[in-house]
């Protein structure tokens, strides 16, 4: 397909797409002439997945692009492709290095890692960003009194478990090439994420309306 076409059937601006050609977030078309040249399935999905990194999940152009890079490396592993991939996406604030709570927080993160078994998280241990996120992430509940105890924390780990065997059976289901497959991986790590963050705040007003409805809610709904 040439320019216009792929612009119409991915719903992005020809001058978007000049762009990411231009970042290096699209590879180039095959040259048909001078000044044009021709665009296969694989720049519409790559495109879609462009525009999930960006402008869903709000990841700067050279964070993408570097995201790209690791997904087709094929000297890696297919398991370290995905790992690499995902690891380049933003993550949450740093924790706060030689904070009292930092250091708490690490310690419980690990002892949670080998009390479910996730012998891949405490090998790697604080150079996954997702491990230094948790930390910093369960010093704020530290410093703020919050709960953050290792059975509470487990509950939620197991649950997340189980989605990440969902999220993975999935993407075995999506086929393709193994470059494909951690594409995927990627666009869904990304457009998942508000899904569950919104369910999650969804089933909690159901669980509250639950629990906690009285007659005042019945008076102000008019009931």
């Amino acid at each position: 397909m040439r320019l216009r076409e792929l612009s119409e059937r991915s719903g992005v601006p020809t001058a978007t797409i000049k762009y990411y050609l231009r970042e290096r977030l699209l590879p180039p078309g095959e040259r048909v002439s001078a000044t044009q040249a021709e665009y296969g399935e694989e720049h519409l999905r790559r495109l879609r997945l462009v525009r999930a990194l960006i402008q869903v999940g709000r990841v700067p152009v050279a964070t993408a692009r570097e995201v790209l890079e690791t997904a087709e490396d094929e000297s890696l592993s297919q398991n370290a492709r995905m790992g690499a991939a995902v690891w380049a996406l933003p993550h949450g604030p740093e924790p706060a290095e030689g904070d009292p709570e930092t250091a708490e927080a690490s310690r419980q993160v690990d002892a949670l890692l080998e009390r479910l078994g996730w012998t891949y998280g405490q090998e790697l241990g604080a150079t996954s960003p997702a491990y230094r996120m948790l930390v910093a992430a369960i010093a704020s509940l530290e410093r703020l009194g919050y709960p953050h105890d290792t059975d509470h924390l487990a509950l939620h780990a197991r649950l997340a478990a189980e989605l990440a065997v969902a999220d993975l059976d999935l993407v075995e289901k999506y086929g393709g090439s193994p470059t494909e497959r951690i594409e995927a991986v990627v666009a869904l790590t990304v457009l998942y994420e508000p899904v569950l963050l919104a369910l999650r705040r969804l089933a909690e007003t159901e669980e509250s309306g639950r629990r906690f409805t009285d007659s005042r809610d019945d008076s102000r709904d008019g009931s």
